[in-house]
């Protein structure tokens, strides 16, 4: 039924769209569920090209079987009143855009675990409890978190052991890496402009590439730089709304 979990009836349907040419946004409206359940279902089932009926039907069963039962109505909501359900199909869709920036998927699978999960941290244990991964596929992909400056480690000291921590900064550090390596490619390319001969083709397009990775590099750092400034003037250091304690009048364009 529309709006609930894909049956095996379903996933013919979407493997024979693919086959005939249809666009996600046709098969979706001939099962009438959303776009978003067709791209998804697709993505983690071997994409528009591997995609086969039976295999992504056995292999929902299996990620069922390792989440254990479904649950109860009396328990169908966590602390907080949320479908878990519900929840699980977020993770899946930020794992699939996470993907779809250049992270490897279960980098991705990591990353939003962490973000979705309410503390903020998780030990590399309960990853893997969470992900149902080994502890290898955890080390690797926390390692080039970390490496992206996307997430931080915290030694705890109650249980001797380290936790993977996504905070408000996490994409603050991500970006300002980022821009530091556009930094480098810009510096790289004027000294590349240099060797060659500023004048000459090739110079001329290592030229270009530099002004434009210095350009885009500076821009990233002025608008990371000016998002923190606004993010902590509006807390206190308990983490509280500061409005009321900063008092400053405001124009009708922001202050600014």
């Amino acid at each position: 039924m529309p709006g609930g979990r894909l049956t095996h009836e379903d996933r013919q349907k979407i493997a024979e769209g693919l086959a005939a040419g249809l666009s996600y946004t046709e098969i979706a409206g001939g099962l009438g569920r959303p776009i978003s359940t067709v791209t998804r279902e697709v993505a983690r089932n071997g994409g528009p090209g591997g995609y086969r009926a039976d295999l992504a039907q056995r292999a929902t069963q299996g990620r069922a079987r390792r989440r254990g039962p479904s649950p109860t109505a009396s328990t169908a909501t966590d602390a907080y009143g949320r479908d878990p359900e519900a929840v699980d199909e977020l993770a899946e869709q930020f794992t699939t855009m996470l993907v779809g920036t250049g992270l490897p998927r279960m980098t991705a699978r990591v990353l939003a675990c962490l973000y979705l999960t309410d503390g903020g941290s998780l030990t590399a244990a309960e990853l893997v409890q969470r992900l149902q991964v080994s502890p290898a596929s955890i080390s690797k992909a926390v390692g080039e978190l970390e490496h992206q400056e996307l997430i931080r480690r915290e030694r705890d000291p109650r249980r001797r052991r380290d936790r993977y921590v996504i905070d408000a900064d996490a994409w603050f550090r991500g970006w300002m890496a980022s821009a530091r390596q556009n930094a480098m490619l810009a510096d790289f390319a004027r000294q590349g402009a240099r060797t060659l001969g500023a004048t000459t083709p090739a110079g001329s397009r290592l030229r270009d590439i530099g002004q434009f990775f210095d350009r885009v590099g500076q821009a990233m750092i002025q608008a990371a730089e000016e998002w923190r400034r606004d993010h902590a003037a509006k807390r206190t250091p308990h983490g509280r709304d500061d409005t009321a304690m900063r008092q400053r009048p405001r124009t009708p364009d922001g202050g600014r």
